[in-house]
C-alpha cells in the first residue's frame, strides 16, 4: 500500500454554519443541565470485557448515589442478559421514584416491542430511539435517500405511541435521536426531528427529548455549538422539546463541545464517567459537571468522594483512570516545580474558608471533592530535593505505589522541614520502615493460619490488643477478604500491588495496600516478608493501624 506524501488531500474541512448573528460566544453557562448517564449502555458496550450482572448493578448504584436522575441501563433488544438486567432493576425495586431508566432502540419493529416489552412495570422510564441521517451513512450503510430516512423514523415513533398506550401506568418519555448529527445537514435533521415530532404531540407539560449526538466529532467544538444554537432556532415546538448534547471525543474536545452546546441553548447532557465510550470515548459527566463549580454553579451531582466514585468505575470498566485526568487523577492535585508549590502555599494561607477560591494553580478546592492537596518534592537522578520514590527503588528495590509515593511524601516532608536537611535514601529508608512497617499499635499480628478449600478462604489470626492476645476468625473468597471479615472494624480496600525485591532464594515480598476504616480517609500501608500472603497481611495491619492511630489523634 503506498503511502500519501501528504495524507492531508484526503480531507476536507467541515463548512462553517451560515450564522453571522450567532449568541452563544457572548453567553456563559448559567443553568444546571439535566444529566444523563450512558455509562451502563455506551459505556458498557464499549469495554473489552462488558460488566456481568453484579458489576452493572454497583455501577447503577454509583450513580444513583451520585444523584444522576436519568440513568440509560442497556440496549434491551440487544440481548437476553441487557433485558434482563432492566428487569432486575423494575422487579427489584433499584430505580427510585425520582430516577428515569433510559433505554435504546434502534428504529425496527420487533426490536421497540422487545424494548417496551423490557419495561413493563417501570414508574418512569425514557424510551431512545434512532437511526442515522448522515449523507455518508444513507449512501453508504442504508442506502436510503432522505425520504426513505424520515419514514423509518416516523414509522418507528408511531410504534412508540401504540405500545405506551397499552402501558399507561409507566410515566413515559420519548426521546429521539438523528444519529451521526453532526454530520447531517442542517435543514434535513430539523425536517427528521419536525416530523418525528408531528407523530409524538409533545406539550410543555410533556417534552420529548431530542438528542443531537457528535457521533464523530468532524470539526472544531464552535462549529458545534453553531449546529446546536441553529437547530434551537429552527425546530418546531421548542417550548416542548428538551434538546440534549451527547458528544464523542474523537478530537479530544467532547467537554468543549459540550460546554459550548450548553451556552448554545442546550438543556441536557448525556455521558459516562470519566469519559469512557466508543473509540475516544463519551464526554466526561465528571469534568463537565465539576467544572460548572468555577462558573459559581452547583453541579448537583455528588462528587465530594470523587476517589471512591472512581474506584468502582475502574473495578467496573476495568480501565484505570489517567493519573492526568482532570480532578481525579492521582496527581492532578500535586504539583512538582518549587515555584508553584510556594505560590500554592501561601494562596492556601491566605484563603479565608468562606471567601471566593483563590488559590493559584488550583481551579477548584480539593477538599470539594474529598481530595487533598498534595505538595510532592521528588528527588531523582538530575534533581537536589525530594526524590523518594527514586532512591527508595535505587537503593532498596522498593516500589511505591503512585499514590503512596504521594502520601509518604508528606511523611519525608515533615522530616525535611523538621531537620533542615536533605535526607538521603537510609534516613528516607528508615522514615518508612517507622512510618509504616514498624505500625504495629494499637493491633499487632502475631501469628496466622490460613485455609483454602474449592476458592474459599479461612484465616485465623492471633493477635497483640492493648496488651491482650485475641483471635479473630474471617472467611472470604481469597486471603484478604478473609482477613477483612475478620476484623473488629469496617475497612474497605482502596488498592492492592505487591512485587519481589531481589531474585532467587533471598528474594523477599513486598506488598502495598490501601484501605479505609470506618468510611475514612484512604491511608496506605507496607508489608515485606519472604512469603507474599504475610507480606500482604502485614501492610493490612500496617495500614489498619495507621488509620486508627491517625483517627485517635485527631479526635484527642
Amino acid at each position: 500500500m503506498s503511502m500519501l506524501k501528504d495524507p492531508s488531500k484526503k480531507y476536507r474541512a467541515f463548512p462553517a454554519i451560515d450564522l453571522p448573528d450567532r449568541t452563544w460566544p457572548a453567553k456563559t453557562i448559567s443553568a444546571v443541565p439535566i444529566w444523563c448517564s450512558s455509562d451502563l449502555r455506551d459505556g458498557n458496550q464499549s469495554l473489552i470485557e462488558p460488566m456481568d450482572a453484579v458489576k452493572k448493578l454497583r455501577f447503577w448504584k454509583t450513580l444513583v448515589k451520585v444523584g444522576v436522575k436519568e440513568i440509560e441501563a442497556s440496549f434491551p433488544s440487544a440481548s437476553q442478559t441487557d433485558f434482563d438486567f432492566v428487569r432486575s432493576l423494575i422487579e427489584d425495586g433499584h430505580i427510585p421514584d425520582d430516577t428515569s431508566i433510559q433505554v435504546l432502540t434502534q428504529a425496527r419493529e420487533d426490536l421497540i416491542q422487545r424494548t417496551f416489552e423490557s419495561l413493563r412495570g417501570a414508574k418512569k422510564a425514557i424510551v431512545h430511539l434512532y437511526n442515522a441521517t448522515s449523507p455518508s451513512f444513507r449512501k453508504i450503510v442504508f442506502n436510503q435517500d432522505k425520504q426513505g430516512v424520515i419514514d423509518i423514523a416516523v414509522n418507528a415513533a408511531k410504534l412508540f405511541n401504540q405500545l405506551a398506550a397499552q402501558q399507561p401506568e409507566t410515566q413515559w418519555t420519548f426521546q429521539y435521536s438523528p444519529e451521526t448529527f453532526s454530520a447531517t445537514e442542517l435543514p434535513f435533521a430539523v425536517e427528521v426531528c419536525n416530523a418525528v415530532l408531528d407523530v409524538w404531540q409533545p406539550t410543555p407539560e410533556r417534552k420529548v427529548i431530542l438528542n443531537l449526538p457528535a457521533t464523530v466529532e468532524v470539526a472544531t467544538p464552535n462549529i458545534y455549538a453553531d449546529q446546536i444554537e441553529w437547530f434551537g432556532r429552527n425546530i418546531s415546538r421548542r417550548d416542548s422539546v428538551l434538546i440534549s448534547l451527547h458528544t464523542h471525543n474523537d478530537r479530544g474536545t467532547g467537554v468543549a463541545a459540550t460546554e459550548l452546546g450548553l451556552m448554545a441553548g442546550a438543556d441536557r447532557v448525556e455521558g459516562c464517567l470519566f469519559g469512557n465510550g466508543e473509540r475516544t470515548g463519551n464526554v466526561d459527566l465528571v469534568t463537565v459537571a465539576l467544572n460548572l463549580y468555577t462558573q459559581g454553579l452547583d453541579p448537583q451531582l455528588d462528587f465530594s468522594d470523587i476517589d471512591a466514585v472512581r474506584k468502582v468505575v475502574e473495578e467496573c470498566n476495568q480501565i484505570p483512570v489517567h493519573p492526568r485526568h482532570p480532578y481525579v487523577g492521582d496527581l492532578v492535585h500535586t504539583a512538582f516545580s518549587g515555584s508553584h508549590q510556594d505560590a500554592i502555599r501561601k494562596g492556601f494561607s491566605q484563603q479565608q474558608a468562606d471567601a471566593v477560591w483563590e488559590v493559584p494553580y488550583l481551579p477548584i478546592d480539593p477538599a470539594d471533592i474529598g481530595r487533598s492537596y498534595e505538595a510532592v518534592i521528588r528527588v531523582n537522578s538530575q534533581s537536589g530535593k525530594g526524590g523518594i520514590a527514586y532512591l527508595l527503588e535505587q537503593e532498596y528495590g522498593i516500589n511505591l505505589p503512585r499514590r503512596m509515593q504521594i502520601e509518604f511524601s508528606q511523611v519525608v516532608q515533615r522530616e525535611t522541614d523538621r531537620l533542615g536537611l536533605e535526607m538521603s535514601a537510609q534516613q528516607i529508608y528508615h522514615l518508612l520502615d517507622r512510618e509504616y512497617l514498624q505500625a504495629t499499635a494499637p493491633y499487632a499480628l502475631k501469628s496466622h493460619r490460613l485455609q483454602e478449600e474449592n476458592g474459599t478462604s479461612a484465616v485465623d489470626l492471633e493477635v497483640s490488643a492493648h496488651g491482650e492476645t485475641q483471635h479473630w476468625r474471617g472467611i472470604g473468597k481469597g486471603p484478604l477478604e478473609a482477613m477483612v471479615a475478620g476484623l473488629p472494624v469496617s475497612v474497605e480496600i482502596m488498592d492492592y500491588s505487591e512485587h519481589a525485591i531481589g531474585a532467587g532464594t533471598n528474594a523477599k515480598a513486598a506488598a502495598y495496600l490501601e484501605l479505609r476504616v470506618n468510611g475514612g480517609r484512604a491511608l496506605h500501608g507496607v508489608g515485606i516478608d519472604e512469603n507474599l500472603t504475610t507480606a500482604s497481611f502485614r501492610a493490612l495491619f500496617s495500614a489498619l493501624n495507621r488509620a486508627l492511630s491517625q483517627a485517635e489523634a485527631q479526635a484527642a
